[in-house]
Parts: C-alpha cells; sequence; structure tokens
C-alpha cells in the first residue's frame, strides 16, 4: 500500500518545519528517509500518521488520511518513540494491550515477539530493557497488525553492530514480503545496503528522490552525495 506525500507544509511559530514536502513510498521496497536533524523528517512523520496537522498538502495511506482508516494497526504499523510503553509493564502485557485495542489475539503478540527476537524476554519488565531491546520492541508493536504498511522513525539508534546486521535483514525481509517501509535516518551509512529507495530532505523540503545506485553513480559514494545534498540544509526560520 503506497504512502504519498503531496506539498506538505507546517510552520511551529516562526519555524518553517515543511515546505512543499512531496514524495511516495511504494511496496516492495525500502525507502530510506534520510536527511540531518531539523530537516523535517520527524514533522513528515507525525503529519502522516495524523498527529500534527499540516498547514497545506496531503499524506494519504492507501489513498486515505490516517484518521479515516477504520483499523489502524492493520494498514500502517508505525515507530516514533522506542520509549512509547509503561516501563514497569512488562513486553508481552504491553503489545497485548495494544492488540486487544485492534481485536487482535495473543497468538499474534507471541508471533510478533518471536519475529524481533524478544521470546526469552517478552515478561520482564520493559523499562529495563537496553536501547536495542526497546527498538525492537517497537517493531514488534508496528508488525502486529500484519500490516502492509510501515513506517519506522530512526529504529537503528541505539542498536549494537549485531542488531544493526539484523535490522537490516528483517527490513529487507518485511519489503520481500511485499510491504512498503519507510525508515529515517541522519546517517546515510545506516541506511547502506537496507533502503532500495531514497529521499533526501533538508530545510523540509526534498532535495533527491532517487535510487541507492543512481545516487552513488552520481556522485561516486554515498557520504560524498550526503554531504553535497545536505551542506547547509539544517532547519532554518
Amino acid at each position: 500500500m503506497n504512502i504519498d506525500v503531496t506539498d506538505l507544509s507546517k510552520r511551529f511559530g516562526p519555524t518553517r518545519a515543511l515546505d512543499g514536502m512531496t514524495f511516495g513510498v511504494r511496496p516492495g521496497l525500502v525507502t530510506g528517509f534520510v536527511g540531518p536533524n531539523g530537516a523535517g523528517k520527524s514533522t513528515t512523520m507525525r503529519v502522516i500518521l495524523g498527529l500534527d496537522a499540516p498547514d497545506a498538502g496531503t499524506a494519504l495511506i492507501g489513498g486515505r488520511r490516517y484518521r479515516d482508516l477504520r483499523r489502524p494497526l492493520r494498514t500502517l504499523g508505525s515507530l516514533l518513540d522506542a520509549a512509547a510503553f509503561h516501563p514497569g509493564r512488562s513486553a508481552r502485557n504491553h503489545l497485548l494491550w495494544l492488540a486487544h485495542s485492534q481485536g487482535l489475539g495473543a497468538a499474534r503478540v507471541d508471533e510478533v515477539l518471536a519475529l524481533t527476537g524478544l521470546t526469552a524476554v517478552a515478561r520482564k519488565k520493559a523499562g529495563g530493557y537496553s536501547l536495542g531491546m526497546r527498538q525492537r520492541l517497537g517493531v514488534a508493536a508496528a508488525l502486529l497488525g500484519d500490516p502492509p504498511t510501515l513506517l519506522l522513525d530512526e529504529p537503528f539508534n541505539g542498536m549494537d553492530p549485531d542488531g544493526i546486521i539484523w535490522m537490516r535483514g528483517f527490513l529487507r525481509s518485511l519489503a520481500a514480503e511485499g510491504r512498503a517501509v519507510l525508515v529515517s535516518s541522519h546517517l546515510m551509512g545506516e541506511l547502506q545496503d537496507t533502503a532500495d529507495h531514497l529521499v533526501v530532505v533538508g530545510r523540509g523540503r526534498v532535495l533527491a528522490d532517487t535510487t541507492m545506485p543512481a545516487l552513488v553513480a552520481e556522485h561516486s559514494s554515498l557520504e560524498r552525495a550526503y554531504l553535497s545534498l545536505t551542506r547547509g540544509a539544517v532547519e532554518f526560520r
């Protein structure tokens, strides 16, 4: 299921966070959403999820706004904050609570715990998890409804090298199942060997919307591409 972002604009007081942001996310691909801090990545994701209202433009999932989805977790799974859980609750109970809100059963909870490698620690309090384990829990929550579309904000943050390798392979496997996967990062290297398509942003605008091979071919390397595209592209007022 596609995500279509069209001409999004958003101000927070005097700060222009989005300035005509436009791009698409297609099934079967991992789309990397990359840019420096303050480039508009998190604001765009919040608008897609209906947490912020745009001043202009649209963000649609399969042609519909998030707030119009009847069973949102079955359409779009998301990870915005790896700490979005009660620290005194076990990972399994946290997921059971989310599942119940969407009419899902305990069997699906156990499935996503296994998929994300958390079965052995599922009954431990999530407040004692490392950041990498919290990221896995956030991904498990995003997968509860078996959605065709996924939106993950900085999922590599806090991962150790083994965790990064696991996450890269896991994201690719989700896209191989035909899902549309949008993954944000402020580090181009995190998306190497992961993203099929790249949307590079800065100052609330799209700076490049292309495939990974095309970007490398144009700039010789990912590092050069990122530096060239995002030079000076920090948030502006």
